[in-house]
């Protein structure tokens, strides 16, 4: 906390769109390492994770909510709740819009949402920019302006970024850190996110079990920790931690799906969890997966509970 907090800025800040307008890369390439999961398929990010963007002058906070969409199941109930409750509470709103895609139903629905909440800044994050030329480009930044006039507020920033090349990612950070409040730092150098690590780890082995069953499986999939601890009688420079975890689905046509032929894709999945947790918690790890059948879990209030929703 070097500066005096006269102009030392700190607050929150969360990102909206609809699934898959690269919400979560974004916020992994703010905060420059893997904190929310991303991957091509649109709701795959259930939890609030924060993202902490440390700078000489300011700390900002990145909420990751899921996307908000239409919702078909108590689940999707829950998440859009989850959403909202988010939105009412920080200091910024980026909304991300993708560059390679026409602003749709799916945008509009979430800009009159966020035109609703009349205080907060909101700032129009352009992403996937380096999909489209800059005609496209300059289409889509007008389209958005207009966007902002019809429901009746005025953007305070639009920003084109790329988040894969880095392009422009430290401008996102600079204009989303005037909007924050001055005030004090709010988390400890070092952070990079305050959830729980086993939540980390569990979104760690989802984002494994979904690659390569993305067709198959879409969203039937959870993963639960229940347990993770240090392995007894280890001398203290070769620590082991043993995590015992399970994957969830819905019905037991699933199962052999995600075991594989001879358990080899479950087998794949262990091995790329288990490099990504000892990366994220800096210690080597036996990982114990089983899987496991909770039917129709996403419409089932009990099972949801039980399973961190």
């Amino acid at each position: 906390m070097n500066a005096p907090s006269s102009s030392y800025r700190s607050g929150f800040a969360c990102f909206v769109g609809r699934p898959n307008a690269g919400k979560s890369t974004l916020t992994n390439a703010l905060v420059g390492t893997k904190v929310a999961i991303t991957s091509d398929r649109p709701q795959t990010t259930r939890h609030t994770v924060r993202g902490i963007v440390h700078r000489p002058d300011a700390q900002l906070v990145l909420v990751d909510t899921p996307g908000l969409h239409k919702p078909r199941t108590l689940l999707g109930e829950r998440l859009n709740d989850l959403v909202r409750t988010t939105w009412a509470e920080v200091d910024v709103i980026g909304f991300c819009l993708p560059a390679d895609q026409k602003i749709g139903p799916g945008d509009k629905f979430i800009a009159k949402e966020i035109a609703g909440i009349k205080k907060t800044p909101k700032v129009a994050i352009v992403t996937k920019t380096d999909l489209v030329d800059s005609k496209r480009l300059a289409e889509q930044l007008i389209a958005i302006h207009q966007l902002g006039l019809e429901l009746g507020f005025e953007w305070a920033e639009i920003i084109p970024v790329s988040a894969v090349g880095d392009k422009q990612v430290e401008l996102v950070a600079d204009l989303l850190t005037k909007l924050l409040p001055e005030g004090e730092q709010l988390y400890p150098e070092g952070d990079l996110t305050d959830e729980p690590e086993q939540i980390m780890v569990a979104e760690l082995i989802r984002e494994a079990a979904l690659e390569g069953v993305r067709d198959e499986l879409p969203h039937s999939l959870a993963v639960v920790v229940e347990e993770m601890l240090p392995r007894e009688g280890r001398p203290a420079d070769r620590p082991l931690l043993d995590i015992h975890a399970n994957v969830y689905i819905e019905r037991q046509s699933q199962k052999a799906i995600v075991i594989g032929a001879k358990g080899a894709r479950l087998k794949h999945v262990g091995t790329t969890a288990r490099k990504h947790i000892e990366a994220l918690l800096g210690t080597p790890v036996y990982l114990d997966l089983h899987v496991k059948v909770a039917k129709d879990w996403q419409r089932d209030p009990k099972q949801l509970r039980k399973l961190g929703f």
